[in-house]
């Protein structure tokens, strides 16, 4: 179990990418021309977080309920989330970066299929930053797949209902096997989860930037780390009991 802790450096950030339709509207431009917009800041984090120190990064790319959007506006995501794939795993690679995509992919294209198993496949042993992809992601698809999972064990014998408890379902999870998520960073001004890893954010950190996604920036992303640095954590505990335990 996690014990309370005056904050250090997080060791996992999730971020919700969020405004890029917003910013590219009040420019007069399309959404998509704000999707690519984002691309600069996606890179500017991950430099950011991997020279700070964060372990793990998770980006929300795109949500189960985005392929609701115009068509047009879905397949433009997929040829720049294809594009995305071709260009820039290798310099991930070259900087010792680590690649998951998390989420369903049977829905993407066999060739976006196909890039993302050669992407992780490339990066499976750096060492450095773990990059995590949420796309075609939903948290309550997440929980409900975990469940699904757990259910066919106990059919199949290999568990009883009675064994199963809340590290059995996190075993299952999409990010299975990375730590808890630190501190949850959503730009644009909007204060909501959108069914991002509701199971994984039980004890996070909330920083809300008013800044629309290609509007963040390295010292913004500064910024969410220092107002966490300033929190302090206390996992259900009192204020009273953590100084004890500080003493």
């Amino acid at each position: 179990m996690t014990s309370p802790q005056s904050p250090q450096i997080p060791h996992h950030v999730a971020i919700i990418m969020d405004g890029n339709n917003r910013w590219a509207q009040a420019r007069g431009f399309s959404g998509v021309r704000g999707h690519r917009a984002g691309v600069e800041p996606v890179r500017a984090v991950i430099r950011r977080a991997a020279k700070r120190g964060v372990g793990v990064l998770t980006l929300f790319a795109f949500s189960s309920e985005n392929w609701k959007r115009p068509a047009g506006e879905v397949n433009a995501l997929m040829e720049l989330f294809l594009m995305v794939l071709k260009r820039e795993v290798k310099k991930l690679h070259d900087n010792n970066i680590r690649l998951t995509i998390i989420g369903e992919r049977e829905a993407f294209s066999r060739s976006i299929q196909q890039h993302i198993q050669r992407a992780e496949a490339l990066t499976r042993h750096n060492s450095g930053l773990h990059l995590i992809i949420a796309a075609n992601y939903g948290g309550r698809w997440d929980v409900a797949r975990a469940a699904k999972r757990l259910a066919q064990r106990v059919e199949a014998g290999e568990l009883s209902a009675k064994d199963i408890d809340e590290q059995r379902l996190d075993d299952e999870i999409g990010l299975n096997g990375a730590p808890p998520v630190d501190l949850c960073i959503r730009t644009s001004g909007e204060q909501r989860l959108s069914n991002f890893l509701l199971w994984q954010l039980a004890y996070s950190e909330l920083h809300f930037s008013p800044l629309l996604w290609p509007d963040f920036d390295a010292d913004a992303f500064d910024d969410a780390i220092n107002d966490f640095l300033n929190r302090q954590r206390r996992f259900g505990m009192t204020q009273e009991q953590i100084e004890a335990q500080g003493a």
